[in-house]
C-alpha cells in the first residue's frame, strides 16, 4: 500500500466490513482522521457511515451508530452532529425502560464531552430514573460552574429535588459564590441545604474562603447567627462545622470570642471538636490555652492531653504540655502531663509536676507513668526512686509492689506492659469495695 494512497485505500477496505454498526462506526472514525488530516475525504466517510447505519435493524444498536456517528461529526466541527444528535434521540424515545434511560444517558455523556452543555442539559431532563437524573445532572451543574456560567447552575439546582444530590449541587453553587467572594449569594445559598452534613460541609468551606478574603469580622458573625437561627441540635452542629473550620484556618480568637454565644451545655462538644481540629498545631492549642479561662480553660488542657497521648510523643509539644502542668488546678490533669512528660524522658519537669499531685491514688500514677518510664531505659534505681515518692502507706506500698514486680518482669524477658491505670483502678475498686 502506497503511502500517499493510505486514506482512500482505508476508506475503500472499510467496505470489506459486512456488520452494518462496525462499518459505521468504522466510517465514522475515518471521517474524523481524515478530517485531523485536512484530507477531503473526510465528508465521502461521514457520508458513508449514515449510509451504513440505514442498513441495522436492531434499534439499539441504531441509537449507538447514531451517538458514536454524531460525536465523531462534532469533534470534525461538523453542524451536521446537531441533526444526527437529534435522529438519536427520537430514536431513543422509541425504546423501552430501562433502555430508554440508559441510551439518554450515553447521549448527554457524549454531548458533555464536545462541550455541548445546554444540549445536554436539554436531554438528561428526559431520564426518567432520578439516580441516573440526578446524577447526570450534576456532572452537567459541574460543567456549567467550570464555565463561569452560575445562572443555569442554580436552574439545575432548583431542578435537582432529591438528597444527597440536591445539598450536594447547592455545595458547588456555594463553593463558586465564595471562591467569587459573593458571601451575600453564599448566605442564600445556605437556605438551600437539606442535608445535615453537606451543610456542615458547606459551612466548612465558608470558614476557609472567609480567611483567604480577610473580611471583617463583621461577616463572619453573620454566618455564626444563621447557625444559631437553625433549629436545635442541626443547628448546633452546623455551627461546630463552622467554628471548627474558622479554627483550622487559625482563627481561634474569633471562635473564642463567640463561645459565650453558644449555649452553655453545648460548649463542651464544640472545644472538643475544635481541639481534636488543630491537634497538629501546638501553636493554636497554646492559644486556645492563653485565651480560654476557668471551667473552658481546664476542659481544653484535659481534652489536649488525651488527644496528644493517643499520639506518638513528639517534643514539638513539650512547652505546651509543661503549660498546661503549670496551669491547671485539675489533678487528673496534672496526671496525664506527667505521663506525656515522662514519655519525652524530660523526667525532671515531670517530677516537679507528679509533687505537686496530693491524692495518694492519682500521686501512684503520676509517679508510675515516671517509673515505667524510667524503667524502659533500664534505670532501675530511678523507677524506685519515683516509687518512693508516694507517702500514702497502702498507695505507696502498692506502687512499689507493681514496680518490683515489673523489675522482675523486664529482668526475666518479659514485656514492660504499660498498665499502671488499669490496674491501679482494680485495686482502687478493691480496697472501696465497689
Amino acid at each position: 500500500m502506497k503511502k500517499v494512497d493510505v486514506y482512500n485505500e482505508v476508506l475503500r477496505l472499510a467496505g470489506s466490513i459486512n456488520d452494518p454498526y462496525l462499518r459505521a462506526i468504522t466510517y465514522a472514525r475515518i471521517g474524523y482522521y481524515t478530517y485531523l488530516a485536512k484530507k477531503p475525504i473526510y465528508g465521502e466517510a461521514f457520508k458513508r457511515a449514515l449510509n451504513a447505519i440505514a442498513s441495522i435493524d436492531n434499534p439499539i444498536l441504531i441509537v449507538k451508530a447514531l451517538i458514536e456517528v454524531a460525536t465523531f461529526l462534532g469533534k470534525a466541527g461538523s453542524k451536521s452532529a446537531t441533526k444526527i444528535f437529534t435522529q438519536a434521540y427520537e430514536a431513543i424515545g422509541e425504546l423501552p425502560q430501562p433502555l430508554m434511560d440508559e441510551m439518554l444517558k450515553e447521549l448527554v455523556q457524549r454531548l458533555l464531552e464536545l462541550g455541548r452543555v445546554n444540549d445536554a442539559f436539554f436531554y438528561a431532563k428526559d431520564i426518567e430514573d432520578s439516580v441516573k437524573r440526578n446524577d447526570i445532572l450534576l456532572r452537567i451543574l459541574h460543567h456549567y460552574i467550570a464555565g463561569g456560567n452560575l445562572r443555569k447552575a442554580r436552574l439545575i439546582l432548583e431542578l435537582i429535588e432529591d438528597e444527597p444530590w440536591h445539598s450536594i449541587a447547592a455545595y458547588e453553587v456555594l463553593k463558586e459564590h465564595l471562591k467569587r467572594e459573593e458571601f451575600g449569594s453564599a448566605i442564600k445559598v445556605l437556605s438551600e441545604f437539606k442535608s445535615e452534613y453537606w451543610l456542615g460541609e458547606a459551612m466548612k468551606a465558608v470558614a476557609v474562603h472567609l480567611k483567604k478574603a480577610n473580611v471583617p469580622e463583621g461577616t463572619y458573625d453573620k454566618f455564626v447567627d444563621i447557625a444559631l437561627g437553625i433549629s436545635s441540635e442541626v443547628g448546633f452542629e452546623v455551627l461546630v462545622s463552622f467554628l471548627t473550620g474558622v479554627a483550622a484556618q487559625g482563627d481561634v480568637d474569633f471562635v473564642i470570642r463567640v463561645l459565650p454565644k453558644v449555649p452553655r451545655e453545648l460548649r463542651p462538644s464544640l472545644l472538643r471538636s475544635i481541639v481534636q481540629t488543630v491537634i497538629d498545631r501546638p501553636e493554636l492549642l497554646e492559644r486556645l490555652v492563653d485565651r480560654l479561662v476557668d471551667d473552658e480553660r481546664e476542659l481544653v488542657m484535659g481534652l489536649v492531653l488525651d488527644s496528644l497521648l493517643e499520639k506518638p510523643p513528639d517534643r514539638e509539644y513539650s512547652r505546651l504540655v509543661k503549660k498546661i502542668g503549670s496551669l491547671t488546678a485539675n489533678e487528673r490533669t496534672l496526671v496525664k502531663a506527667v505521663r506525656y512528660l515522662s514519655k519525652l524522658h524530660s523526667y525532671e519537669d515531670a517530677w516537679g509536676l507528679a509533687s505537686k499531685v496530693a491524692d495518694p491514688y492519682l500521686r501512684s500514677l503520676a509517679f508510675g507513668s515516671i517509673a515505667v518510664e524510667k524503667l524502659k531505659e533500664n534505670d532501675v534505681d530511678g523507677a524506685i526512686d519515683a516509687s518512693l515518692e508516694v507517702r500514702d502507706p497502702r498507695w505507696g506500698s502498692w506502687l512499689l509492689s507493681e514496680i518490683l514486680a515489673k523489675i522482675l518482669e523486664v529482668q526475666t524477658g518479659g514485656e514492660l506492659k504499660e498498665d499502671i491505670e488499669e490496674r491501679a483502678e482494680v485495686q482502687r475498686r478493691l480496697w472501696e469495695g465497689s
